[in-house]
């Protein structure tokens, strides 16, 4: 498969239909949405609207899956399961790399890459399915009386999706599930719902029992369903921060366990002793891969004075070869936003920015002309003369746009940093191993990048402070989101 295999041998069906209970199903209200190519406005599918009726479907048959075959596998048996899917996903990747660069956008190039993780993630975690244990505690109660723990799954997994990484995030949302004996019903983001299907097909293929892996596509409404439900145990969500409040509402009268990861504003810090052509290319690559549309982006970039001249200059000039263009050529770096209301939300920020004082230094429009009209495309945008009190520093804008300070000193630019109400990512370059160690203390963030950005391992957890969420993915951590402790006491007297 390439960039010139034809959509229709990707795509089969026009209409797609919903997997609960291992069938594709359709809605029951018969409606369906439309899914398009966000580069070209191409209809892609017709897929299932739907909403609460079908949550609940979903969720009495992941139910009734919790408590069937599922629940008496041994971790050996669901260990070799997701070994299997590891090895059909990586078999399969063309084609679910091909179907997020057709709803996405994402360059083919990027969504390609994505393969090693996905693998990676799915073989940890098929490791943790071995590796849950219990332990055995003392006590002082009186009398000869034996206590340990049992390590249980949590129960019926309900995971609502962004669409900013549509197959990574279905592989790192299932596989604490599929691990721990949970079963899931999954709502993919209604712009890229497609290999969300895909995905589920290969977990039946791979040997997942039918019924523990369901994917209901639909909107918004679909998703408050699924936070609401009475007979769902926990809910996963990576999104906004505003519909992560509106979920953590609708979980709250059942006291549903509750993880989620949200949005960001995460500073990059360049000090005056960086390794600039390292810390250059990175700092464009923070805030305008995928174009701009990862939570913890780099998009407020604070130089130290004595080099932000020269850094910027370096930046604007590197940045104007960065190639916008079409998702399928293997050269494109940047393809299209999402959607056409994501396109004006982020121009509104760009026309805000200016309003408010900002000098843009690079971009600040859509990009026109032949074979970028159809889509929705923005130039790679740098704004300077920024202060810490504009919109465009402190709200989350979700596109290729980055914001310039300068700064001189550790303290300074630690309290600038922190302030914000996000707390997902950070960088820091330095070669200073003090002034390494002093930031990432001082920054209130998930990740501190040092001389990197956005690296991320299946065995290094990862998630927010403040509003950008609680709970963590990846690592031993993540597993633990999903089990429930029980206390037992046995009296040996």
């Amino acid at each position: 498969m390439n960039a010139n295999t034809p959509i229709q041998s990707v795509i089969a069906h026009r209409d797609q239909d919903m997997l609960i209970g291992g069938q594709r199903v359709p809605a029951l209200s018969g409606r369906r949405f439309e899914t398009r190519n966000p580069a070209t406005g191409e209809l892609l599918a017709n897929v299932a609207h739907g909403g609460a009726e079908d949550i609940d479907r979903a969720v009495k048959i992941a139910r009734q899956a919790l408590n069937g075959p599922w629940s008496r596998m041994k971790p050996a048996e669901r260990q070799a399961i997701m070994l299997r899917l590891a090895d059909l996903v990586e078999e399969n990747w063309d084609e679910l790399a091909m179907l997020d660069t057709l709803d996405l956008g994402a360059p083919l190039s990027r969504t390609r890459l994505g393969k090693v993780r996905a693998g990676s993630l799915l073989r940890y975690y098929a490791g943790q399915a071995t590796l849950i244990s219990g332990e055995t505690l003392g006590n002082s109660a009186p009398g000869d009386v034996l206590s340990h723990t049992l390590k249980e799954p949590i129960g019926v997994v309900g995971a609502i999706n962004p669409w900013n990484g549509p197959i990574g995030m279905s592989v790192w949302k299932s596989g604490p599930v599929l691990a721990t004996g949970c079963t899931l019903v999954m709502k993919p983001a209604e712009q890229t719902p497609l290999s969300a299907l895909r995905f589920a097909e290969l977990c039946l293929e791979a040997g997942v029992p039918e019924g523990v892996i369901n994917v209901v596509t639909g909107m918004g409404d679909a998703g408050a369903a699924l936070s609401s439900h009475p007979d769902v145990d926990k809910i996963a969500f990576t999104g906004s921060t505003g519909v992560g409040q509106k979920i953590i509402e609708a979980a709250a009268p059942t006291m549903k366990r509750v993880t989620v990861e949200l949005g960001g504003k995460s500073p990059n810090i360049v000090f005056a002793d960086a390794d600039l052509d390292k810390a250059v290319p990175a700092a464009a690559n923070a805030v305008f891969a995928n174009a701009g549309q990862i939570c913890s982006a780099g998009t407020r970039l604070f130089v130290q004075s004595s080099i932000h001249d020269e850094f910027m200059e370096r930046l604007v000039e590197h940045s104007r070869t960065i190639r916008v263009g079409d998702p399928l050529d293997p050269e494109t770096q940047i393809g299209p936003v999402v959607s056409q209301a994501q396109m004006e939300r982020i121009l509104s920020f760009i026309d805000g920015a200016e309003g408010e004082g900002a000098s843009p230094l690079l971009g600040g429009a859509r990009k026109a002309g032949e074979g970028y009209d159809a889509g929705y495309f923005i130039e790679p945008t740098i704004f300077g003369n920024v202060t810490d009190g504009m919109t465009i520093a402190r709200e989350e804008i979700f596109g290729p746009v980055l914001s310039a300070f300068s700064f001189d000193t550790i303290d300074e630019v630690v309290a600038r940093a922190n302030a914000t109400s996000f707390g997902l990512g950070s960088g820091v370059w330095t070669r200073d191993l003090a002034t390494a160690h002093s930031m990432a203390r001082g920054i209130k963030a998930g990740s501190v990048w040092v001389n990197c950005y956005q690296m991320l391992d299946p065995g290094v957890p990862f998630g927010g402070y403040k509003m950008s969420g609680f709970g963590r993915e990846s690592g031993p951590h993540h597993i633990e989101e999903y089990l429930e402790t029980k206390a037992v006491w046995i009296n040996l007297d």
